[in-house]
């Protein structure tokens, strides 16, 4: 889904991103634009940020 309209970045791009080595939401903003024109995808960018960076991959218990 779009994500900032103003500059047509979706929650992939921040995600790929984010897996390309970004960690943060400055990192994302100065790599794809987010939040530089309008400013209302901000709250959004971070939600999607912090949820991206919080998830760990399922470790089985030993």
């Amino acid at each position: 889904m779009y994500v900032c309209l103003c500059k047509a970045v979706t929650d992939r791009q921040i995600k790929e991103s984010l897996m390309g080595g970004a960690a943060s939401f400055a990192d994302i903003r100065r790599e794809l634009g987010v939040a530089t024109q309008c400013g209302k995808c901000s709250q959004l960018a971070k939600t999607i940020i912090e949820t991206t960076v919080r998830k760990t991959p399922f470790e089985p218990a030993a």
